[in-house]
């Protein structure tokens, strides 16, 4: 039993030797501390890298202007709507307030911007007391209608006003999804409205270890 035992052995070990260096070295990896981690897999749309969305400057509802660097280690959720939208904006909204909870201490982290495609209605007054109920460390940013086009571009954000029964009653077409962005302000993930929580509390659970 013995012979057998040690036959078995010397088969395994020239097995390995004759699959080659690349496996052995793959084998090696897995003991070496510091090793190279494999890249994160999100469960949004990994968009790390990308050529667009690299900047964000506007004024927030004190007329302060802000921009990613103010929120440096902490993961952003950014999103563009309007307060006037009936159901994509709002629901978004909430959901990021529900995912910041089940985060637990970390939700504290996460960012939320809500950027207005509407700043003809969208006062600092109106966009201050919606974000707020949300939560109170969400921020509402408002340019001027040159300036939301300008970075709806840079975005490749799309929005369209949609004349209503009056001039006051229009509603506006709008991308529906979220940009998050890392610790380090460079942006990683879309995510698409009506994916649920549990894909962005998992990926924000990955950037925020990063960080």
């Amino acid at each position: 039993m013995a012979d057998r035992t040690r036959r078995l052995i010397l088969q395994l070990i020239g097995a390995c030797a004759a699959a080659g260096s690349g496996w052995l070295a793959g084998c090696d990896k897995t003991a070496v501390p510091g090793a190279a981690a494999p890249p994160a897999q999100f469960k949004g749309i990994d968009i790390t890298g990308a050529n667009y969305a690299l900047e964000l400057s506007l004024p927030d509802t004190e007329g302060r202007r802000r921009s990613l660097a103010d929120f440096k280690g902490r993961a952003v959720v950014v999103f563009f709507g309007f307060t006037q939208c009936p159901d994509v904006c709002p629901a978004t909204l909430l959901e990021l307030a529900e995912v910041k909870k089940a985060l637990g201490a970390d939700g504290a982290r996460v960012q939320g911007v809500f950027v207005t495609v509407d700043p003809e209605r969208d006062t600092p007054e109106v966009l201050k007391a919606y974000v707020g109920n949300f939560g109170s460390d969400f921020v509402a940013l408002r340019g001027t209608l040159d300036e939301t086009k300008a970075v709806a571009k840079h975005f490749k954000v799309y929005f369209n006003k949609v004349p209503g029964a009056t001039p006051s009653t229009y509603s506006v077409d709008h991308t529906a999804g979220s940009f998050v962005f890392d610790g380090q302000g460079r942006v990683r993930l879309f995510t698409r409205y009506g994916t649920g929580t549990a894909p962005l509390v998992h990926d924000l659970k990955l950037l925020l270890a990063e960080t």
